[in-house]
C-alpha cells in the first residue's frame, strides 16, 4: 500500500519523567543523537509518508520546531564546510508537517480526532510516542507489509493493529484482541473483538495493542459519535479511545492485527526509556 499521511499524538504531560518534562517534552529525550520523536518521524518516512501531523498540547511547540528549517544555521554550516551536519539538518525539508492542538487530555481517540479535518487519505498511520520496535524492520514497515497481504476486497476499508504477545498478568494495562484462528495466518490475525484493559481472568487472549495503527477514514467518522450521552461504547466520564471506535466498527469493517517481530521498547516509562537507549543508542 502507499501510505501518505501519519498522525503522531504527542500531547501527553510525561508525568513519569518529571521534573525533567517541566522544561523538555518527553518526546525530545535523546536516544543516541536523535530525540524519540525523530525516530517516529523516520519510521513514517521509511514507508514513504511525507505528510505528518503532530497533535500537541500548549507548551510543546518545540517538538515541531525541531523539524523546521533554520536558514541562518544552514548557511553558517555551508560556509564552514560542515556538510554532514548540514545534510542532517535539512533532511526533513521535503516533509509536510502540520500541527494541531489537543486542548484537553480526553483520550487517544480524542487526540487523533483533532486531526480529522486534515485527513485526506483512505488509510492513515497512527504512531504514538511511547512505542518503538527494534529489529530488522520497524513497526510501521511490518504493518504496511501485512496490510499488503490482505484480500484486495479488504484493502482501503480495513484497520490494522500492532500486536504484541504479553504476559497474561499484564492484560489490565492493554487493549486486548480476540482473534479467529481459522482466518489468521502466522503473525497476521483476524480480529473479531476488542476489550479495553480486561482483568487477566477475563482477557480473550494475550495479544495486546501496542502503539501503532493503520486506520481507515471511516473510523474518524465514528469517533465523534462516542461523545454522545448514553452511548454504551463511551460511558459518562470515560476518555474517547481508538479502541472504542474499533469496537463500534468490528461488525462493519475488517480488522486485522499483526504480531510484530523484534523488541518492543516502551519509552513512556523511565525503565523502558533506559532500555531503549541501551538497545538503540
Amino acid at each position: 500500500m502507499h501510505l501518505t499521511q501519519a498522525i503522531l499524538p504527542l500531547a501527553g504531560l510525561g508525568t513519569r519523567f518529571l521534573p525533567w518534562t517541566k522544561v523538555v517534552p518527553k518526546e525530545l529525550l535523546p536516544i543516541g543523537n536523535q530525540p524519540i520523536v525523530a525516530l517516529l518521524v523516520d519510521e513514517a518516512l521509511s514507508v514513504g509518508i511525507r505528510d505528518i501531523c503532530f497533535v500537541i498540547s500548549h507548551g510543546k511547540e518545540v517538538i515541531p520546531e525541531y523539524f523546521l528549517s533554520n536558514p541562518t544555521l544552514e548557511a553558517l554550516l555551508k560556509k564552514k564546510g560542515k556538510l554532514d551536519a548540514l545534510s542532517e539538518l535539512t533532511r526533513y525539508h521535503s516533509v509536510n508537517f502540520h500541527v494541531v492542538y489537543q486542548e484537553e487530555q480526553l483520550g487517544d481517540g480524542h487526540a487523533v480526532l483533532q486531526a480529522a479535518d486534515w485527513v485526506k487519505s483512505d488509510t492513515v498511520a497512527i504512531l504514538f510516542g511511547d512505542d518503538l520496535i527494534a529489529g530488522t524492520k520497524n513497526g510501521l514497515q511490518q504493518l504496511t507489509s501485512a496490510y499488503d497481504s490482505l484480500p484486495k476486497a479488504d484493502q482501503g476499508a480495513a484497520a490494522m493493529l500492532c500486536l504484541e504477545n504479553i504476559a497474561r498478568d499484564l492484560t489490565a494495562s492493554y487493549g486486548i484482541v480476540n482473534v479467529d484462528d481459522t482466518k489468521s495466518v502466522g503473525r497476521l490475525k483476524r480480529v473479531t473483538g476488542l476489550v479495553e484493559k480486561p482483568a487477566p481472568s477475563a482477557a480473550p487472549s494475550t495479544l495486546g495493542i501496542v502503539g501503532k495503527y493503520l486506520i481507515p477514514r471511516s473510523t474518524f467518522a465514528v469517533l465523534p459519535t462516542l461523545q454522545h450521552n448514553g452511548n454504551p461504547a463511551c460511558p459518562a466520564g470515560r476518555e474517547i479511545r481508538i479502541i472504542d471506535a474499533l469496537i463500534a466498527q468490528v461488525r462493519d469493517i475488517p480488522i486485522y492485527g499483526y504480531q510484530v517481530e523484534g523488541i518492543r521498547l516502551d519509552t513512556g516509562r523511565p525503565e523502558g526509556y533506559k532500555e531503549a537507549v541501551r538497545v538503540l543508542g
